[in-house]
């Protein structure tokens, strides 16, 4: 994907992000992850903790890359937070993998928008 595909691409999901819940601002890259987390954690809350935000930011990591086999899902914990294990390492630098995981992230949120139409 060209880059100014994928500012495009990543600007309609902040939208999409936007509009959905009703947000005054355009969500960043650590909200729109910070969301993905908290869609595979499936426990919808306001009060997450600083460190608990960091964990959804791990989440999202592990469910994203686990589309390309980076990750491997293992188990839920005994408080429903999902645990991967790491299947193979990202060799690029992290501005790659940022870019990496915008990719992933925007079809993830493709995948939900299709689902919801059915």
């Amino acid at each position: 994907m060209e880059d100014w595909q994928l500012d495009f691409e990543w600007l309609r999901i902040r939208h999409f992000v936007k509009d959905t819940l009703n947000l005054e601002q355009l969500p960043d890259f650590n909200q729109v992850m910070v969301l993905v987390g908290i869609q595979e954690l499936g426990q919808l809350r306001e009060d997450f903790s600083k460190d608990e935000k960091e964990c959804l930011l791990h989440v999202a990591i592990c469910k994203l890359m686990s589309r390309d086999g980076y990750y491997v899902f293992d188990k839920l914990d005994e408080e429903g937070w999902p645990h991967w294990t790491e299947a193979k390492s990202f060799s690029g630098s992290e501005e790659e993998k940022e870019k990496y995981l915008t990719i992933l992230a925007i079809k993830y949120f493709d995948d939900i928008q299709s689902t919801v139409q059915k």
